[in-house]
């Protein structure tokens, strides 16, 4: 026994040794004295990450394997290098690279996966984390001083580059909990149909908007009938899973729905390069089937049925969000925990801190895309 134990350390030392050495241009140092330092108190972590990859290395951080007190710094300095590159192809990589390539992860049964795992966990949830306005998807905070500024600013952002008018009509596919349809009706007079795969999403906005000309459906995107046309449709956050098979036939759903004058928003997190894999243990724990667009994909996918107008990056307004979402979960989290309980504390802090690192390293960006049908007679103004 004494042997198996000695041997096993040995094995450790050297996988510790290897692995700090493959993050050595991090800065990181493994048990090292940085916030951003990781602290290990568990041996079999430096196996599991080997192993595992990235799906280990979050698996091994909900059962407490390891701790840092700057979860954000850490990824924001492991992601400015290219890590993947320097570790190889890992196995839950090449494996997620494979499922989708062979099947479609995102046909209209999987479609509401996402809302089971994630956006049915608790309305109590969201609502302590997100603030007020109940957006969750990346504020704009130009001259923002806290949470719900920026939020209300993007939502005015949206409704002036759609360049909403009092009595028309807006189709809001991945609706939400009603950010925008409540900012919309009240501050522009339209009319809003949304569409989301979460129940209980709609049982919140249904709350939120009580009162107002707005409906909202438990529907898939490609539910909608053609019959039905808007003068605008706004996609907020969504994007992100409907999967690269399916680009196509969301953008020829989006243009089916839109009137011949209107415009077409679409708010999206993505990548800048092309590709079908996604983070194995973002897909396991968090986001479901989820995959990230490349410009390449969506300019491709839209070719012949749309004219770009305007292209707006606001990725780096992404970090700011989920930081702040993360100090309003943290502070909500005496409330919660009952419910919650500790393991899923560690899963919830390390997916709002490993995104946030992920937008500060610039491996991901979040675009506003404008798009109308023929052109914007005399041209689009850009608003900012």
């Amino acid at each position: 026994m004494t042997f198996l134990k000695e041997r096993g350390s040995a094995m450790a030392d050297k996988l510790e040794q290897w692995i700090q050495k493959v993050i050595e241009p991090t800065g990181i140092v493994i048990n090292g004295k940085n916030p951003w330092d990781i602290k290990v108190s568990n041996n079999d972590f430096y196996e599991r990450v080997r192993k595992d990859g990235s799906l280990g290395l979050g698996e091994s951080y909900m059962d407490g394997w390891w701790k840092c007190d700057e979860l954000d710094n850490f990824f924001y300095k492991l992601l400015s290098v290219d890590i993947y590159a320097r570790i190889g192809f890992l196995m839950p990589v090449l494996l997620s690279f494979i499922r989708a390539r062979l099947f479609n992860l995102q046909t209209v049964r999987r479609a509401f996966q996402v809302a089971e795992k994630h956006y049915d966990i608790g309305n109590d949830l969201f609502s302590a984390m997100i603030g007020n306005t109940m957006a969750y998807s990346c504020g704009y905070w130009r001259s923002a001083e806290n949470l719900d500024n920026a939020q209300e600013a993007k939502l005015e952002l949206i409704c002036k580059k759609l360049n909403l008018q009092a009595g028309q009509t807006v189709l809001d596919i991945g609706c939400g909990w009603g950010s925008f349809a409540l900012y919309a009706l009240k501050n522009y007079g339209v009319k809003v149909v949304g569409i989301t795969v979460s129940e209980e999403q709609i049982k919140l906005a249904e709350e939120l908007c009580w009162g107002f000309p707005v409906e909202f459906r438990l529907q898939d995107y490609r539910q909608l009938s053609s019959a039905e046309k808007f003068d605008h449709i706004v996609s907020v956050g969504m994007f992100e899973h409907v999967g690269f098979k399916n680009y196509r036939i969301f953008f020829e759903t989006a243009r089916k729905c839109l009137k011949e004058n209107g415009l077409f928003l679409l708010h999206t997190i993505g990548s800048s390069k092309t590709g079908e894999d996604t983070d194995p243990w973002l897909n396991k724990y968090i986001f479901p089937n989820g995959s990230l667009p490349s410009l390449r994909q969506i300019v491709s996918s839209s070719e012949d049925l749309f004219i770009i107008e305007d292209a707006h990056n606001l990725g780096t307004d992404y970090d700011k969000t989920l930081m702040a979402w993360h100090e309003n979960f943290e502070n909500s989290w005496p409330k919660l925990k009952n419910k919650y309980g500790e393991k899923f504390y560690r899963m919830w802090k390390y997916y709002l801190l490993f995104c946030a690192g992920i937008f500060r390293a610039r491996r991901a960006h979040l675009w506003q895309i404008v798009f109308s049908l023929g052109g914007v007679p005399g041209g689009y103004k850009s608003i900012r």
